[in-house]
């Protein structure tokens, strides 16, 4: 009998996590514009978050359409309550016009996060 409930109490803690609760980001910022800038440029910027969930965040990589992004995120897990930021840096170089970019965060939060930014970069003197 008392197997019987170790494998019920078991499963029911297997099972809640899926269901309920798990890493959660919450970005004070999600889209960042940047004001006018010349071309040769590298631009920086910190989007800030929490983890508003009951798990530890994990992020384990990004996705971006080109080289000229980078972004450093934390690198040890990031625990319920606490914060951190994902640091952002937009080479400018060979760039002109309307810049628009979108990141993907690689992460164990369930919903899927994107985080975006946009720069007019003007031709280079």
């Amino acid at each position: 009998m008392r197997l019987f409930f170790a494998i019920i109490i078991a499963l029911s803690s297997a099972f809640a996590y899926p269901l309920g609760g798990g890493a959660e980001f919450f970005f004070s910022e999600k889209n960042h514009d940047f004001t006018d800038t010349k071309a040769g440029t590298v631009l920086k910027h910190d989007y800030s978050f929490t983890n508003s969930g009951n798990q530890p965040i994990l992020i384990s990589d990004y996705k971006v359409a080109c080289t000229c992004t980078k972004i450093f995120f934390p690198k040890t897990p990031v625990q319920p309550g606490e914060s951190g930021k994902i640091h952002l840096e937009f080479d400018t170089t060979g760039k002109q016009g309307f810049q628009s970019r979108k990141i993907e965060i690689i992460s164990n939060v369930k919903k899927r996060t994107r985080l975006s930014f946009r720069v007019f970069v003007l031709d280079a003197p």
